[in-house]
């Protein structure tokens, strides 16, 4: 039973090591910069089980994915960090 949490934690990871990248990334507006932040705070809230968490980070980024700001090399980043925590599963 213990790969399937170790596996779901490496999802989470990896969501977040994505995440930073648009963080750190100054062509893309701040206001998907701050919910890329707020996402990963959702991830690294270990009160919370892997599949809550990466729900709640699910709902963050997809409601700022429809911003018509947002570079499409941003909104593919972000589709794939929503494609990816999608299969984290409790």
């Amino acid at each position: 039973m213990a790969a399937p949490v170790f596996d779901n934690e490496a999802k989470i990871r990896q969501a977040m090591v994505m995440l930073m990248r648009l963080i750190n990334d100054t062509g893309v507006p701040r206001n998907i910069r701050r919910a890329a932040t707020e996402a990963i705070r959702q991830l690294r809230d270990e009160s919370l089980s892997p599949g809550v968490r990466a729900a709640n980070a699910i709902s963050i980024l997809d409601e700022v994915s429809q911003d018509p700001n947002m570079p499409v090399y941003a909104r593919t980043l972000i589709w794939n960090v929503i494609t990816l925590l999608e299969t984290v599963r409790d």
